[in-house]
C-alpha cells in the first residue's frame, strides 16, 4: 500500500472522522472497514506495522485501531513510536489474548483503550464512540479551561495538546495516566473510590479490574511525586480511595 503525503479534506464526505485500521488479518480488517466506512468520513487499512506507521505519520487521523500482533513493527512498538510523535491521536488496541497483562502493557504503551478478540462490532463501535466523545469534550471547552495547574504550581497540563509538565519538564505519561491526572486535577480534594475511577477513566467493559487503578496510581506517583514513599499530591484515603490534594 502506497502512502501519499496529503491531508484528507473535511469535504471528502459527510462523515467527520478519519480512522486508520492496522490489522494483518485480511478478514478482520475487511469486516472492520466494511462496518465503519458507512459511519465515518474515511476508513483506511494497513496490513503490517511498517505500512501502518507510514500512513499514521503522513496523514491526519482522528483514531488509529491497532492490532497488537503485526508483521514488521508490532503493535506495542508502533504505539510507542506514535506516542513519541508531536501530534496526539487516540489509539484503540486490538489483542487476541484475554490476559490482563496484555491489556496493561497495551495501555502502558500509550493506547487509549483496548478490545479483546473475538469482539463484536457493537462493542468496537461503542468503544470508538466513547473515545470520540472524550476527545470532543476536551475540544469543546474554552481554551482557558484546557489549562490545568496544580495548587502548588508544580504541574501544568494542556488538555488540547495532551501535554503535561512538572516544574517545566515534560512528563512522559501514558494515555490513561494523563486522563487520570487530569481528572484528579479537575476535582481537587475530592475522594474517589477505585470503582469510580475505573468507571470514569477506563469506562465500559473494565468492571472487576479495580486493582488496575492501584498500579496506575503507583506509576503516576513515580512520575509526579518528589517522594513516592510520602506522596503529597495523590494521597490515599484508607478504606475509601484516593484524592488529589
Amino acid at each position: 500500500m502506497q502512502a501519499q503525503s496529503k491531508t484528507f479534506s473535511k469535504h471528502d464526505s459527510q462523515y467527520p472522522h478519519k480512522i486508520l485500521v492496522v490489522e494483518d488479518d485480511p478478514d478482520i480488517a475487511k469486516l472492520i472497514k466494511m462496518q465503519l466506512q458507512d459511519q465515518y468520513q474515511k476508513v483506511e487499512v494497513a496490513n503490517d506495522g511498517n505500512t501502518g506507521f507510514t500512513l499514521a505519520t503522513e496523514f491526519n487521523w482522528d483514531l488509529i485501531i491497532l492490532d497488537l500482533r503485526l508483521p514488521g513493527k508490532d503493535g506495542l512498538q508502533l504505539c510507542r513510536e506514535l506516542r513519541a510523535e508531536q501530534n496526539y491521536v487516540p489509539i484503540l488496541m486490538l489483542t487476541s489474548k484475554s490476559g490482563e497483562l496484555d491489556h496493561v502493557i497495551g495501555l502502558e504503551s500509550g493506547a487509549d483503550d483496548y478490545v479483546t478478540k473475538p469482539f463484536s462490532m457493537i462493542e468496537l463501535s461503542a468503544r470508538i464512540r466513547a473515545i470520540f466523545r472524550r476527545m470532543s469534550a476536551n475540544e469543546s471547552v474554552e481554551p482557558s479551561a484546557t489549562k490545568l495547574v496544580s495548587p502548588d504550581q508544580s504541574i501544568e497540563m494542556d488538555l488540547r495538546s495532551h501535554q503535561a509538565r512538572k516544574n517545566g519538564e515534560s512528563l512522559e505519561l501514558t494515555a490513561k495516566e494523563f486522563d487520570l491526572l487530569s481528572y484528579f486535577m479537575q476535582n481537587p480534594d475530592s475522594v474517589f473510590s477505585r470503582a469510580h475511577l475505573l468507571n470514569c477513566i477506563w469506562g465500559y467493559g473494565h468492571e472487576g479490574y479495580e486493582h488496575t487503578v492501584n498500579s496506575h496510581i503507583n506509576r503516576l506517583r513515580a512520575k509526579i511525586e518528589d517522594d513516592t514513599n510520602n506522596p503529597k499530591l495523590i494521597t490515599t484515603v484508607w478504606g475509601v480511595g484516593y484524592k488529589f490534594s
